[in-house]
């Protein structure tokens, strides 16, 4: 699975809606938008598929052979890219949490935690 983008994001959104928290099994979803990016598919267009959940708009593209989120353009106008899914570097810091009103209560004081460089002994 490979794709090209080009063109610029216009946001990087930190989402703590409780749809993303589903989607993600974590705390938050990071993705970029685009009102003008491109994107082209160099393999394996075939193995994505998407999911637009009933009666909301809110959608994700994953790998139906892995599972990894993907690029979507759901959304008429606009390419969301989950920030994850990317092999380059990330040259904008995130524009803003939203959705802090859903945010998960475990997801407060997360800078006091123990850091491991890797999975602790």
């Amino acid at each position: 699975m490979s794709f090209e983008l080009t063109g610029d994001f216009d946001s990087f959104y930190l989402c703590h809606c409780q749809h993303c928290q589903k989607d993600t099994g974590s705390a938050h979803a990071a993705n970029l938008f685009s009102q003008s990016a491109k994107l082209a598919w160099r393999s394996g267009a075939d193995a994505v598929t998407s999911f637009t959940l009933p009666g909301t708009r809110h959608n994700k593209s994953f790998c139906k052979l892995c599972g990894s989120a993907l690029p979507s353009t759901q959304i008429p106008g606009l390419l969301v890219v989950p920030a994850g899914c990317l092999d380059t570097e990330i040259s904008m810091a995130p524009t803003a949490h939203i959705f802090s009103s859903s945010k998960a209560v475990w997801d407060e004081g997360l800078g006091d935690v123990p850091k491991f460089e890797g999975l602790p002994e």
